[in-house]
């Protein structure tokens, strides 16, 4: 579907308003909890997942909504506004399934797509290693062929969702000596026997959403596990990354979005000098640069789900654009909202803190902002 940046076609409009009355009733009360016991958002997997928002961008005739990139984005926008790590569900879906959609057979995508559209199964992506960041072709998995299945052996790092997910998109090299030429992708289940998780990350933000090493110890696999050529693996890897990014800089505006909009509410009410201090010229000032910067991201954002759901020849610019641009927004947005709200800012009581802690993984994960400014720079020499 093609739309006017300018205009958003109602239906887009609906569903805006539809996720957001969802993740104000069933997220935005959890949010807080969630966020203090590093729990898992269970209350608001099982919300989308009733609504069908889990996995939104799945094609109908595997059971899924078949929502566009767009579509995709507002929902992540809209989740993250309330809770950050709600959000990574149905980005992080995204992110682990889309290698089998664009480069499985058509027997991987009736095997496993469907379990993901019903709910039973969430998908995380593994691809970094602890050596293995920015510098893909340095992993060190290795991927052995033996006879008519293949072992895989190593450690990945940072696996978000890793130990809550059933599926796991899994790259290892058939020849360090190949470099990225090397590596190639395969799915791996959570029941596969070899398979098995390290204790969570201890993390700043994000708390809900579990991050965890994931250990492969002579995990044997077939054929059929085997997504795409071998070899293909870097590319594959790649091309999901110029897609998804763009679901980080969803989840980023969501962030700043849900912190200018507590800020504008904190300044109506707060009285200093005998009037509220949203009369006051220097805090309107911050707003106002808050809320341009907001919807410059946003613009962005959704011109960045247009080239994606295209498949245009200029999304790795707009793709890695977006996401650096969002992610920048989103902390400069939640740093100062922390600031307009003063003493109270710096507490639990009020949401910012967590925001502002939450939209720091936004200029790391799925490559560094650094990372990002070197992709533009490339494309645009191209």
């Amino acid at each position: 579907m093609t739309f006017d940046l300018y205009c958003l076609p109602d239906e887009y409009n609906q569903l805006r308003t539809t996720v957001r009355a969802l993740a104000d009733a069933h997220i935005a009360p959890h949010a807080a909890e969630v966020d203090e016991k590093s729990e898992f958002p269970r209350a608001a997997y099982e919300a989308l997942v009733k609504a069908d928002f889990h996995a939104m961008h799945l094609p109908v005739e595997y059971g899924g909504a078949g929502g566009d990139a767009l579509a995709v984005a507002i929902v992540i926008e809209e989740v993250a506004r309330a809770c950050a790590s709600s959000s990574l569900i149905p980005s992080v879906n995204k992110l682990g399934s889309l290698s089998v959609l664009e480069r499985g057979t058509e027997e991987q995508k009736r095997r496993w797509l469907p379990r993901l559209a019903s709910g039973e199964a969430m998908w995380s992506y593994a691809l970094s290693e602890a050596e293995a960041g920015s510098d893909i072709g340095s992993m060190k998995t290795r991927a052995v062929r033996d006879g008519d299945s293949w072992v895989l052996n190593g450690a990945k790092r940072w696996i978000t969702n890793a130990g809550v997910s059933e599926f796991y998109t899994v790259f290892a090299t058939v020849d360090p000596a190949l470099g990225a030429k090397g590596i190639t992708t395969f799915l791996v289940e959570k029941s596969d026997s070899g398979l098995s998780f390290g204790a969570p990350e201890r993390k700043l933000g994000i708390k809900g959403s579990p991050t965890r090493e994931v250990y492969l110890d002579n995990v044997r696999l077939g054929q059929d596990r085997l997504i795409g050529d071998v070899g293909e693996g870097m590319k594959i890897a790649l091309g999901t990354l110029d897609h998804t990014r763009v679901t980080i800089a969803a989840q980023a505006l969501g962030i700043a979005q849900g912190a200018l909009d507590a800020a504008v509410a904190y300044v109506k009410e707060r009285k200093q000098f005998g009037k509220a201090i949203a009369e006051f010229q220097g805090i309107q000032f911050m707003l106002a640069d808050m809320g341009m910067q907001v919807e410059a991201a946003r613009a962005l954002t959704y011109r960045a789900a247009s080239a994606s759901e295209r498949n245009d020849r200029d999304l790795t610019f707009l793709g890695a654009a977006s996401k650096c641009f969002a992610s920048d927004v989103a902390m400069k947005v939640t740093t100062d909202a922390v600031q307009l709200l003063g003493g109270y800012g710096y507490t639990r009581d009020y949401p910012v803190e967590r925001m502002m802690r939450d939209a720091k993984i936004t200029q790391i994960y799925e490559g560094t902002n650094q990372i990002q400014r070197m992709v533009m720079g490339r494309a645009l020499l191209a």
